[in-house]
């Protein structure tokens, strides 16, 4: 009774699974960048869906062989080969050997997250079971193979052929069909446009496997290992971009309501500083991710007025699509603070004011600085490149917490946002390109922003059905209030927690690190680009003592400065533009409100970074 009652709750759990056979050829949409060149397509512009009879009959014995080898004998759920994987995994002390059926993956990829928990596992066994008695086994092969992710942006086999070898999937030779198999375990890793050398040594391994299960005649598997093959020209990566393609391509959602015919999206992306996205936190995490204990990484990089020209959501998409830049929401640490102190400027207050870092206790919690000391009466400009709690949430109380979250929200903010007094520490969870977003105002003098991907939406035939004219916001400061901020976030690099920011050029940003070291940001801008990077963990485990001013600002340097190669250095907008407001009236600041404290008096500076 117990068994049948939990196996009731997780049915009731489950998607809807009914339509599943009634899939039908979905429009076509393909993805330009800026430059004009398609970098990532949905629908059949590169394939078509193709029964497992219709394949290269080397492909679902490449697949089977490497894959599920019983796959014709299990029901679903292969008790023999997780018997078998068990003990090699006990054996080597680690996973060498995973069980899933193709079933079971086909249940994982059209329904479930890639959480690791008892209950996913209870509902993917159960999405199986559904399946082997919905489908025959080669219906089951042939949805399979149509809808996984071989990488470059192709789903589906027939798509990935088109892609890698410029050819139907109908007429695969053996090694092709081999090379495809191996995609399966890791897209990203065993690319064959991205890493030749390897696709061919994982390939070499499914011929093994397919001459051990009978599969392949062994001299047919040599010859077709000698031989090889060769990749189509113009077949190339671009997996960190299809974190951006599926981004963009719900927005396109969202504007047309509907997709009914083959379109053509004109976006904001940059094929070179995609690249040196995806190669500079790649490179970050493997050289300093393990020791760090830091898994995961995300990116995006903005022009001024909020277009997308980078986006990183992770840093294997053929692993997890859940992309990272838009949808994890987590705790953004210090890299809140510009907020909290435009939003003191904005209340009448100055850099060269003074406030106290001595302690401060507010009901029952009482916050403390990074290093656990206090420096007495500090400027708020030395307290912010310092990175003062202490002093940044007597700020905030001074202030008025209200008028904090009101500018939060001005800026683009729009999560939750507890109105508690630990608010100024950003301890409410936010998205990373919602908070680089935020940034965008003082990077550009004032004019609120609203990341975008989306240049222009057109037909097959040219008509066009939606162009970006601007986010229509306005200004959301004022250009003092922008060059004063800018002042003080070129101070953080310049000489607070942020020095490892520092480029061959001026730059402005800002260093975040979360409760435990469980997330690290950096957020910053020159005078032409925006950009926020992010490293944590899925699952929020902390990191090695990573702090924004460690890993993150040293990705974010190293992006930068590839990414401003053979640019001029000049200086920051928002400062430029206050040379040519100079020429005319002082501006004027707003009124102090009603429920604000007045400033402090002026003081000199400290030095020194701790964090």
């Amino acid at each position: 009774m117990l068994f049948a009652g939990v196996m009731g709750y997780f049915a009731y759990q489950l998607p809807d699974i009914s339509t599943l056979s009634e899939q039908t050829r979905r429009p076509s949409v393909q993805l330009l960048s800026a430059d004009g060149a398609a970098f990532a397509s949905f629908g059949e512009v590169y394939g078509e869906t193709l029964p497992v009879k219709q394949m290269s009959p080397h492909l679902p014995r490449a697949v089977i062989a490497i894959e599920d080898r019983r796959f014709y004998d299990h029901f679903g759920v292969d008790l023999i080969g997780l018997a078998r994987a068990s003990v090699a995994n006990f054996r080597e002390g680690r996973v060498v050997q995973g069980g899933s059926t193709i079933t079971q993956q086909l249940a994982k990829n059209l329904f479930l997250t890639s959480e690791r928990s008892l209950e996913r596992k209870i509902k993917e066994v159960m999405l199986a079971l559904w399946l082997e008695r919905k489908f025959s086994k080669d219906e089951i092969l042939g949805i399979y193979l149509n809808r996984v992710y071989f990488g470059a942006g192709t789903y589906g086999v027939d798509a990935a052929s088109r892609r890698y070898f410029g050819r139907s999937a109908r007429d695969l030779d053996l090694y092709q069909s081999a090379m495809l198999a191996g995609l399966l375990k890791a897209p990203s890793r065993y690319n064959p446009s991205r890493d030749k050398a390897q696709a061919d040594g994982r390939a070499r391994q499914v011929l093994a496997s397919m001459v051990e299960a009978g599969l392949a005649d062994s001299a047919a598997a040599a010859r077709a290992a000698k031989q090889g093959t060769a990749i189509a020209v113009g077949a190339r990566g671009g997996d960190g971009a299809r974190y951006f393609a599926d981004w963009v391509l719900d927005r396109a959602m969202g504007y047309l309501g509907h997709i009914d015919r083959d379109i053509i999206i004109v976006t904001t992306l940059e094929p070179a500083l995609q690249r040196a996205a995806e190669e500079t936190l790649d490179s970050a995490l493997a050289r300093d991710g393990k020791a760090a204990k830091a898994g995961q990484a995300a990116l995006v990089a903005l022009d001024l007025d909020g277009g997308v020209r980078a986006m990183v959501g992770g840093r294997d998409y053929g692993q997890s699509q859940f992309n990272r830049a838009t949808q994890a929401q987590r705790q953004p640490g210090s890299a809140f603070k510009p907020i909290v102190y435009l939003a003191a400027l904005q209340a009448g207050w100055e850099p060269a004011d003074s406030i106290d870092d001595q302690p401060i206790r507010i009901g029952d919690w009482s916050p403390a600085n990074f290093d656990g000391r206090h420096h007495g009466t500090v400027t708020l400009a030395d307290a912010f490149a310092q990175s003062s709690n202490v002093a940044t949430v007597r700020l905030a109380e001074r202030v008025g917490r209200s008028r904090v979250i009101q500018t939060a929200r001005r800026l683009g903010l729009s999560g939750e946002l507890a109105n508690h007094p630990s608010l100024p520490l950003g301890v409410n969870e936010v998205s990373l390109l919602e908070l680089t977003g935020a940034y965008g105002p003082f990077a550009n003098g004032g004019q609120g922003v609203i990341p975008y991907g989306i240049r222009e939406i057109r037909d097959a035939d040219g008509l066009v059905l939606f162009r970006h004219n601007g986010s229509g916001i306005g200004p959301v400061m004022s250009p003092a209030d922008a060059a004063a901020m800018t002042d003080m976030m070129v101070g953080v690099i310049s000489r607070g927690t942020g020095r490892a920011a520092q480029l061959s050029r001026p730059a402005a940003g800002k260093t975040g690190t979360s409760q435990d070291y469980r997330d690290a940001w950096f957020v910053g801008y020159s005078s032409d680009l925006i950009t926020g990077i992010w490293m944590g963990n899925d699952n929020a485990a902390p990191m090695h003592k990573v702090t924004g001013g460690g890993l993150p600002a040293k990705a974010w340097q190293s992006f930068m400065e590839r990414s401003h190669q053979g640019l001029p250095p000049s200086p920051l907008f928002a400062h430029a533009l206050m040379r040519i407001q100079q020429a005319s009236v002082e501006p004027s600041r707003p009124a102090l409100a009603t429920t604000g404290v007045a400033p402090g008096n002026r003081v000199d500076g400290l030095s020194g970074a701790r964090d």
